[in-house]
């Protein structure tokens, strides 16, 4: 298995390039962060950097060369942003890169979406694939979901790759750049107070790194996959947000307190925002789909993953956050502890 893994300077990516570099696979890396990059060149790893909202048609074909299994892991996934710069990255990107994949002949392609496209400002729980939003709730979601759409055009067209689609919810765990850098960014303006709606009470899914690269294992080797096929992927253990906080921020030594201001006075500070800076261009602090998924009960079914891919979750709740604080510990700049 010779893989390309895109968006590996962040996050998942980077994960993923570190677990199948411990497996002894063929790996080829590529990012836009080239201090990242050469890190990843200094442990071996084969890394080729590359915006891919940019690359020309021969930089797809270097990226491409001699692989036969991509794990597109890059997106922008910004709660706030122009609808271009969206598109841009997760649509045409996407699009060309699966297209050009195809044409090599690569055997697998596993695409990385996400469970955004579910999300309504309602109580949902147990969510299956086939459920979209009737409209999307930012151009996150409604770009991820059309780049999911030009996939399937792609794969009926090109049976000889066959696409497979995950939907991993709330990704965590080591080089983690949304979940808690954002947490502590609030904090660190309001002064350790925590502002959620219902107190934190939102039941939601979570899942650790190291889950969601066992599942893009199982969609690149399962044979009963038919190609465009989607599934989502979680821990398959919801829970509410204010325990995966104190989970998180305890062990840390991280003083917060929640307050609770109402749901409808969040909503409306957000929408004010969101329309000052549609004026002035700088990110709101508050944006409405920030604050309806900290208010929403949000969880999803994982039954197809577990029978199509064989999927089960090889690292437990408790131990993934146990492993991302003692990660955190040991890389405290990058927090700013």
């Amino acid at each position: 298995m010779n893989t390309l893994i895109t968006g590996a300077t962040s996050g998942l990516g980077r994960n993923a390039v570190a677990q199948l570099a411990m497996m002894g696979r063929a790996v080829r890396a590529t990012g836009r962060d080239l201090r990242v990059g050469e890190a990843l060149r200094a442990q071996g790893i084969e890394f080729i950097p590359a915006d891919l909202t940019m690359a020309q048609d021969e930089v797809l074909e270097r990226l491409l060369d001699g692989i036969d299994t991509v794990w597109h892991c890059a997106a922008l996934s910004s709660p706030w942003g122009d609808y271009r710069d969206f598109h841009a990255a997760n649509v045409v990107a996407t699009a060309r890169l699966a297209h050009a994949a195809a044409l090599k002949g690569v055997r697998r392609f596993v695409h990385i979406s996400t469970p955004s496209l579910y999300f309504d400002f309602r109580h949902r729980t147990n969510i299956p694939e086939t459920f979209r939003a009737a409209r999307y709730a930012n151009h996150y979601a409604s770009t991820k979901a059309h780049a999911e759409d030009s996939i399937r055009t792609i794969a009926t067209s090109h049976p000889e790759t066959t696409f497979v689609l995950l939907r991993p919810r709330g990704i965590f765990g080591p080089h983690d750049r949304v979940l808690l850098p954002r947490i502590l960014r609030i904090l660190r303006e309001r002064h350790g107070r925590l502002p959620l709606p219902r107190g934190g009470a939102a039941l939601l899914d979570l899942t650790y790194t190291e889950n969601v690269v066992h599942a893009m294992l199982l969609a690149t080797f399962c044979d009963d996959i038919v190609s465009g096929e989607v599934f989502n992927i979680t821990n398959g253990e919801p829970t509410r947000l204010r325990d995966v906080l104190e989970a998180l921020l305890a062990p840390l030594g991280v003083r917060y307190r929640i307050v609770t201001p109402p749901y409808p006075v969040l909503d409306v500070a957000a929408r004010a925002m969101e329309a000052f800076a549609a004026f002035s261009g700088k990110e709101p602090a508050l944006t409405r789909y920030a604050v309806g998924a900290l208010n929403y009960d949000m969880t999803l079914d994982i039954t197809k993953a577990r029978r199509v891919l064989g999927y089960e979750p090889v690292v437990k709740l408790t131990d993934g956050i146990d492993a991302t604080v003692k990660w955190i510990q040991a890389h405290g700049d990058d927090y700013g502890f």
